[in-house]
């Protein structure tokens, strides 16, 4: 499958302006130097949500987001076995050939952007259906039920 996380920038078409705004923010959000290094994170971090999500989450969080990046969430083919946010961020790692440190730090970046655009209510669903360990890459505190 071809996305535009393959096609080189020269080729691309221009983006609107919900999506610009969204790369503002994770650029300032994540102090990156350029606004390229804020969209190959929120592609790469995107793309890798859109293989844990499925259902009427998947659906809602495409329609809150910008165009441009709810292609990338919806290109991907969700997996069959949901990895924890751990192994998410590792895994995004290994794609990418990254440190877990950077991986990690693109995750909270974008995810904050993506919370910006889907409120509490909608993440709370999304964290339901994720496994553990996302909550934290959202920037919430992660409870586990008593006992």
């Amino acid at each position: 499958m071809i996305s535009d996380a393959q096609v080189p920038l020269e080729h691309r078409q221009p983006y609107g302006t919900a999506y610009e705004q969204m790369l503002e923010k994770v650029r300032y959000d994540g102090a990156y130097p350029t606004r390229e290094r804020a969209d190959e994170a929120v592609r790469l971090v995107l793309a890798g949500l859109g293989r844990q999500l499925t259902g009427d989450e998947r659906v809602d969080l495409a329609a809150c987001l910008p165009l441009e990046a709810a292609r990338v969430l919806t290109a991907q083919i969700p997996d069959t076995r949901p990895l924890t946010g751990w192994a998410f961020v590792k895994d995004l790692a290994a794609r990418t050939g990254a440190s877990l440190a950077t991986t990690r730090w693109d995750t909270g970046s974008v995810f904050s952007a993506v919370a910006a655009h889907a409120g509490p209510d909608l993440i709370a669903r999304i964290l339901d259906q994720l496994p553990t360990g996302y909550a934290l890459l959202f920037g919430r505190a992660e409870l586990t039920p008593a006992a």
